[in-house]
């Protein structure tokens, strides 16, 4: 029999179920090395897993990297993937010196830094907002002399984090001042140099907000899937609703996926897979707003690609790490229906006991998964600041219009709880 071919995972939070789960239905097994809220415990329970890695990328990325090494040397293994944002990096520096498939170091900090994204997009004559590259909080003058609205947000956040809207130039100090804050608390590493922590201040595109996921293979991009995202206005663009296809003229369609392409090829981008969200400016011209190298939204972005297009990213993703063609570059796979996340709102914030009405949505034949992020007694920020939300729900669907409706159902009856709360 021959033996399963073995894949690094970086970061992957174990009690989300998409990666792993497509690791499994590829034959594929999994060393998992644990990101710091994950517990070896839950990573013995996620599926395909054959070893947990202990490794301190947050406090000694030397030191990780000899000890993967290491690893590598008495056992090799054939890919290296991240599971998150802040180790895309860490994870395109390991695969160079093991001689793995992966990103350049040089485009795995453009995809970790908006301020380098934005100087090649306009370099590369793609649609850009207007927007200035502020060094310190003190330097929040410089954005004055662009067109408010403006969004401040960090130079290498995500999920929105420190992401603030201001529509007048007497609130700009106080939101930069806010969203630094923000970088130097859960953004920038005790030993990071200076100059990769900043904030981007940029004008406000009006428009819906979409998202791409891609897979890229020896330079070869593939747009799989596009999902609407809606009309995110702000003050703090937290999201609650997804849903692909996006019902959208295919003439805009086009024009979203030739703007990724060009942007996965601006940012030399060649290997693996990428998250890319966008503004429909006047619902027709897309304009990219920042390239994640990895599964959106914890891995939950498979979900909606899967049952939208029937490529299963994930498993496809694991493929490319591996050195292998995707296999939808010669097969074509069949949709199944229309997909739809809901990602129940904070809130208030404060410590949870629970999230009311979802026991009744995991009884609903249109549900595929409800996961449930946070136990009860944890503590839930709202934004800017951002801890993650209470709850995910997958949910799989006949028309655009059913997922609509079931959106606002969820919306009406599903509520977080907190204990502060009396009932």
């Amino acid at each position: 029999m021959p033996q399963r071919p073995k894949l690094l995972l970086v970061g992957q939070l174990s009690t989300l179920p998409w990666v792993f789960d497509a690791a499994d239905r590829a034959g594929i097994d999994l060393i998992l090395v644990l990101r710091g809220d994950d517990t070896p415990e839950a990573a013995a329970r996620a599926a395909a897993v054959v070893e947990v890695l202990p490794l301190d990328i947050d406090g000694d990325q030397e030191a990780a990297l000899a000890v993967l090494s290491d690893r590598y040397r008495r056992e090799p293994f054939g890919g290296i993937m991240a599971g998150n944002e802040k180790v895309v990096p860490f994870v395109a520096r390991a695969a160079r010196e093991l001689g793995l498939p992966g990103l350049t170091d040089q485009a795995a900090a453009v995809v970790r830094d908006k301020r380098r994204m934005r100087r090649l997009l306009r370099e590369a004559g793609l649609g850009t907002p207007g927007f200035t590259v502020l060094d310190d909080p003190d330097g929040w003058t410089d954005a004055l002399a662009l067109r408010f609205p403006v969004v401040v947000k960090p130079a290498n956040g995500f999920s929105s984090l420190g992401v603030i809207r201001v529509d007048d130039k007497d609130d700009l100090k106080q939101a930069v001042a806010r969203t630094w804050e923000l970088v130097e608390t859960h953004l920038r590493s005790a030993d990071a140099p200076a100059e990769e922590a900043g904030v981007l201040v940029e004008e406000y595109l009006d428009g819906p907000e979409i998202s791409a996921e891609s897979l890229i293979h020896h330079g070869k991009v593939r747009v799989c899937a596009i999902s609407w995202k809606g009309e995110l206005t702000g003050p703090y663009f937290e999201e609650t609703t997804l849903r692909a296809p996006a019902r959208l003229p295919a003439e805009v369609l086009a024009a979203v996926e030739a703007e990724v392409i060009a942007a996965h090829h601006a940012f030399g981008l060649t290997e693996g897979t990428t998250h890319t969200e966008l503004r429909l400016v006047g619902g027709i011209r897309p304009v990219l707003l920042e390239t994640g190298a990895r599964i959106g939204g914890g891995g939950f972005m498979h979900y909606l690609v899967h049952v939208s297009s029937g490529i299963d990213l994930a498993a496809e993703a694991l493929r490319v790490h591996l050195g292998l063609e995707p296999l939808c570059w010669s097969e074509e796979p069949v949709p199944t229906g229309v997909a739809a996340a809901y990602l129940v709102p904070v809130g208030t914030g404060g410590r949870i006991s629970g999230v009311r009405g979802l026991e009744a949505v995991r009884e609903d034949p249109r549900v595929d998964h409800v996961v449930e992020t946070v136990g009860p007694g944890a503590l839930l920020r709202p934004y800017p600041d951002w801890s993650g939300y209470p709850a995910i729900v997958l949910s799989r669907h006949t028309s655009d219009a059913e997922a609509v409706a079931y959106r606002d159902h969820l919306a009406s009856t599903l509520h977080v709880a907190y204990e502060e709360e009396r009932s």
